[in-house]
């Protein structure tokens, strides 16, 4: 075991809390990405005991369990061999749908207001999107990764295996904030991609042009994909600070402005929430579905948004 492993195995055995529940900037800290979401998702999973409707295989399998009627030509021998159990070798066309995860890593992404109590948007989108794929390959549905600003930076094409999942961890764990945000050029690379219906899942602050996106979406929901937009914002952006006199600096473009941050907080906060607003019911108009998200909201909270929309699941 890695020293790396070993330290972030430590912390999580020495947390009583759930790390679905726990502070996300606490987990933030614990540099294992791929040993933390596999936690975080136990822990989700746990929580569910009480549903009906669970819908998860309990382990990891690059084949699928055998159900009575399959076709015993596709037995995967040497599975049973090892594990004493029935799997039926797992074929790409048997998955649910395909699914992408489009990770925006652009400079704004790395924005943080208080260093001390919250994640960056970027480790936050990371947590988030690493536990999304976990789930999403355990129910059998490939999964594929883009990561954009003004260019794409990652492409991982959809499979469903337990090794495609930790490249995806892997790629999640070096994407590292450049740039400003065009999701509208990710997205309209992700329509040339999608050679049938699936789930897209857009994970971004949206400090973006909102016409291109919102075109780019719209294009895709007329296709037939289902659109999930996760809304990341740190708590800071929600609210000015009660501060007279501030120099606001955008992470994108370096451009400052000097203002009065306790004379325009009102005007500011209804702003942000008129935008909010504007983002739901366009998603809502169209059907798909937005989740706002701040950085300081436990995972399993944004697990459990992400279980209403993809029903199958939970």
């Amino acid at each position: 075991m890695t020293e790396v492993t070993a330290t972030a195995t430590s912390a999580l055995e020495a947390s009583r809390q759930r790390l679905d529940l726990a502070s996300p900037r606490e987990i933030a800290g614990l540099s294992h990405l791929e040993l933390v979401a596999r936690h975080i998702v136990e822990g989700f999973l746990i929580g569910l005991h009480d549903s009906p409707k669970r819908g998860f295989s309990a382990e990891f399998a690059e084949d699928r369990p055998y159900n009575r009627g399959d076709d015993l030509r596709y037995l995967d021998w040497k599975a049973y061999a090892r594990t004493d159990r029935l799997y039926i070798k797992q074929f790409e066309e048997e998955t649910n749908l395909r699914a992408y995860l489009l990770v925006d890593v652009s400079r704004s992404m790395a924005w943080v207001s208080d260093p001390e109590r919250f994640p960056t948007k970027l480790d936050y989108a990371r947590l988030l999107a690493a536990s999304l794929s976990l789930l999403l390959i355990q129910q059998s549905d490939a999964t594929g990764l883009l990561a954009f600003d003004e260019e794409l930076r990652a492409h991982v094409a959809p499979r469903t295996t337990r090794r495609h999942w930790r490249r995806l961890v892997t790629e999640l764990t070096h994407l590292a904030p450049d740039g400003r945000t065009d999701a509208g050029t990710a997205l309209k690379e992700l329509a040339g991609r999608l050679q049938r219906r699936g789930l897209v899942i857009l994970i971004s602050d949206l400090l973006v042009d909102p016409e291109t996106t919102r075109m780019s979406l719209r294009y895709l929901r007329h296709r037939g994909h289902e659109i999930i937009l996760f809304h990341i914002m740190d708590p800071g952006e929600r609210e000015l600070p009660a501060e007279g006199e501030a120099i606001f600096f955008d992470p994108e473009t370096g451009e400052e402005l000097g203002a009065n941050s306790a004379a325009l907080r009102k005007q500011y906060r209804e702003a942000v929430q008129a935008a909010i607003d504007d983002w739901r019911k366009e998603a809502l108009r169209w059907g798909a579905d937005y989740a706002l998200l701040t950085t300081d909201t436990p995972l399993g909270l944004a697990l459990r948004q992400f279980l209403r929309k993809r029903s199958r699941l939970g």
